[in-house]
């Protein structure tokens, strides 16, 4: 258990080509070359800039201290979540994860269930989730093959604070406008089913065979608890937001390990065994299962998402 204290990891910066050359103000990141779309805050390659595992990947800490980190039975797991901010300039793709049952038929351990929470949102910005109700499958297929599917989308505004539920299996595209925090299982299953006439490749036998008119999708209505407001709670994760009162060892019922974002102002934890460090706004702590004697005081009007993987 040596080690297993509080720690912040380190943002890793994903090209793509829907993204901006310029992350402020959220990060201090320019690039000349080609733009940045995501920040991978949990990805496998993130490097832990606090405590006594300084300097070593997620992946290396979660395959030698797997059960330390995420919790008693769960040594030689995967990292079970993949964090992400996303910031579109263009319109995504149209995409649909799968399943589980339909990812490990290809061989893969699991699906693609995600979950978006709007830092930030334009005027106009909006995602599509979905087929409009009562399309037949023949038309959707017809739209694509005469590049007009988006007519068929069912399209939904953003705005900030919005936390958006995707199901696997929901035909679905983000839009330009906003900044999302994008929780998700640990997968990098995506079929793109349209691109607007962007020469990618496209996987529209699968994409057809993952796709469910009707899901679970859609935006979700915070519950209000103890000082806190739950967001979401489904099958893999549950996303909470706390103002003031912040989560610690005392209140906190996880029995996993916990992730913990600032989506403003900023916070400082410290506790035995480990020095004290602070996390600004879009960066992320990892609270191992663990973790003992630790504590978070708020600084700046914190505002924090606290994000705990659920078993299947």
């Amino acid at each position: 258990m040596q080690g297993f204290t509080p720690f912040r990891l380190s943002p890793y910066f994903r090209t793509r080509v829907w993204g901006f050359n310029d992350l402020s103000p959220w990060y201090d990141f320019k690039t000349d070359g080609e733009p940045i779309g995501e920040v991978w805050l949990t990805g496998e390659m993130c490097v832990a800039e606090t405590g006594p595992l300084k300097g070593q990947s997620l992946k290396e800490i979660t395959a030698v201290h797997g059960e330390a980190l995420l919790g008693q039975g769960r040594a030689g797991q995967e990292f079970p979540l993949l964090i992400k901010v996303l910031f579109p300039k263009e319109k995504l793709s149209v995409q649909v994860h799968p399943d589980d049952t339909l990812a490990q038929k290809y061989g893969e351990p699991r699906g693609k269930t995600e979950c978006w929470y709007a830092l930030d949102a334009q005027p106009g910005a909006e995602v599509a989730l979905g087929i409009k109700p009562g399309t037949p499958i023949e038309q959707v297929r017809a739209a694509i093959a005469e590049s007009r599917l988006e007519e068929l989308l069912a399209c939904v505004p953003v705005n900030k604070g919005d936390m958006i539920f995707v199901d696997a299996g929901t035909v679905h595209a983000i839009g330009p406008g906003a900044v999302l925090l994008e929780t998700q299982q640990t997968s990098d299953l995506t079929y793109r089913m349209y691109d607007y006439g962007r020469p990618r490749e496209l996987h529209l036998d699968k994409s057809f065979e993952a796709m469910r008119l009707t899901t679970g999708s859609g935006k979700m209505t915070p519950k209000k608890m103890n000082g806190h407001s739950v967001l979401l709670d489904q099958k893999y994760f549950r996303v909470e937001q706390w103002k003031g009162t912040l989560p610690s060892v005392e209140n906190a019922f996880a029995d996993g390990v916990q992730l913990l974002f600032v989506a403003d102002g900023r916070l400082k934890i410290e506790g035995a065994g480990f020095e004290a460090f602070s996390l600004n706004r879009c960066q992320l702590a990892v609270i191992p299962a663990g973790a003992r004697d630790w504590k978070i005081t708020p600084e700046a009007g914190a505002e924090v998402i606290r994000i705990l993987p659920q078993s299947a």
